[in-house]
């Protein structure tokens, strides 16, 4: 029963996150490690309020507007390859999340 990583990558800026994506995507071909994806996921537009000062009358600027981009990765089995991605720096604009579940064979 492997284990199967799923990295999800995001960040607003597209294209530090395709950057990020295919670099995942060279070590795993190199490494001979079984990757599913990257998936893309619908952009997320994001909308923050802003207010003019620290009380709530104090009127308020334009909203805050930016988008998120996210790619999801699958890493099955490879436990050593994705602990190893896990553990890499990268850039302060984006944002990496790992979870791991364990997956049964068909008819267990």
């Amino acid at each position: 029963m492997p284990f199967v990583t799923t990295l999800t990558v995001e960040s607003g800026d597209r294209d530090l996150l395709e950057d990020v994506v295919t670099e995942i995507k060279e070590t795993a071909a190199r490494k001979g490690v079984e990757l599913k994806g990257p998936h893309p996921q619908s952009p997320e537009d994001i909308t923050v309020p802003q207010l003019k000062g620290l009380s709530t009358d104090g009127g308020r600027f334009d909203p805050w507007r930016y988008t998120v981009f996210t790619r999801t990765i699958e890493i099955v089995g490879h436990d050593e390859f994705a602990r190893d991605v896990t553990e890499w720096e990268f850039p302060n604009r984006v944002h990496v999340e790992a979870s791991v579940a364990q997956r049964q064979g068909a008819g267990r």
